[in-house]
């Protein structure tokens, strides 16, 4: 199996400066030019045989753009959500960092932030996630993941069977993809965040 994992493009909370999260923001038109290229590259040199998208609009546009380059099938899985931020969701961060200030040596990892989740729930619902796609997909399949930076860290420590609370983040950027693959057992980063498709 190989897993295709990409991260969308540029959404308008980036331009607006707020937490994003679960704010479901569409993404800007750069955002869309990016997904265009991200399209065309990963049809040509990746073709997935299916895409599995967050219902985010950043994320799920993205997948559209990849959907109609390949042709393949579009799934949309809930739970490849980004971080649930709870009170964060759409703030500015000069408000939020006065309003919601985070604890001294931070907010401990099986605590919530308020109406949201934590970051252990985050990396159990990620490690839920990657079982279902890996007892679910063909194991010879080729599979694009579309979703969100923090939640795709969280899948590749998943793919390393990193312990689940743990500091390693794989940072992703705007329509940036990780080739991972699985053979006979055995694992194999092939590729971590290129962005090569926005190179020319």
């Amino acid at each position: 199996m190989e897993l295709i994992i990409i991260r969308h493009g540029e959404s308008e909370a980036d331009l607006l400066g707020v937490h994003e999260g679960r704010a479901d923001f569409p993404l800007t038109d750069y955002g869309r030019e990016q997904a265009g290229k991200m399209a065309a590259y990963i049809a040509a040199k990746w073709k997935p045989d299916i895409i599995l998208a967050s219902t985010l609009k950043r994320a799920w546009e993205t997948a559209q753009f990849l959907q109609k380059a390949t042709g393949c099938e579009l799934v949309a899985e809930t739970d490849l959500m980004e971080f649930n931020n709870g009170v964060l969701a759409g703030l500015p961060r000069e408000v939020a960092a006065t309003k919601y200030p985070l604890p001294p040596g931070g907010r401990p990892p099986h605590i919530p932030i308020d109406g949201g989740e934590s970051e252990l729930e985050f990396r159990f619902r990620a490690e839920a996630v990657f079982q279902k796609i890996l007892h679910e997909q063909p194991t010879d399949g080729r599979i694009a993941i579309v979703s969100h930076g923090g939640m795709i860290s969280k899948l590749i420590n998943a793919f390393l069977g990193l312990p689940v609370a743990n500091e390693t983040i794989f940072p992703t950027g705007d329509t940036g993809f990780h080739v991972l693959q699985t053979k006979n057992g055995r694992k194999m980063i092939r590729i971590l965040n290129s962005q090569v498709h926005l190179e020319s």
